[in-house]
């Protein structure tokens, strides 16, 4: 089994970088995204292990990269570049500029932050009316002022639940 990963971490890791490199061009352009992201994604976490073992197959050459300059000043570089993404959306745990992923997530998360009557008016109907169709549907509405978040935690739903119940008349 060692000789097989010692064989083929090389070419695994320049088999799924390219993989990698091409789907997120794609993504960039947003070209197929529905076709790219979830190989991107899950494709990028394979990478890891082939990695890893090419690592600990060229530890000794590795070490002398690391003791250079040049390794040094690349992974600064590195992690600027990152720090440049971080710092504008309010760090990784959030903040008032945080990014909320695509525009219909972030919608879907303002909607989820209103209350019932809210969420009654968009709807065009009275607050008694959707909080008797969100009964209906297996929601626990105590109070209308309530937030369709609170609503759906209390009812041990999801998101994807409450937005069907709502669309649906």
């Amino acid at each position: 089994m060692t000789v097989f990963f010692n064989r083929y971490s090389t070419p695994l890791i320049a088999g799924l970088f390219a993989v990698s490199l091409i789907s997120g061009i794609a993504l960039f352009f947003h070209w197929g995204s529905a076709y790219f992201h979830s190989m991107h994604e899950w494709l990028s976490m394979v990478l890891i292990a082939p990695f890893i073992l090419h690592l600990w197959k060229n530890w000794r050459p590795l070490l002398r990269y690391l003791r250079g300059a040049p390794f040094a000043i690349a992974m600064g570089l590195s992690l600027l570049a990152a720090l440049a993404f971080i710092v504008p959306t309010g760090g990784i745990s959030g903040g008032p500029g945080r990014r909320s992923g695509p525009p219909q997530f972030a919608l879907s998360q303002k909607v989820m932050g209103g209350t019932v009557t809210e969420m009654a008016a968009v709807l065009d109907e009275t607050p008694e009316g959707l909080t008797a169709r969100l009964q209906k549907a297996g929601f626990i509405v105590s109070d209308p002022e309530q937030k369709l978040s609170d609503v759906t935690i209390a009812s041990q739903k999801s998101d994807a639940q409450m937005a069907a119940a709502l669309s649906t008349p």
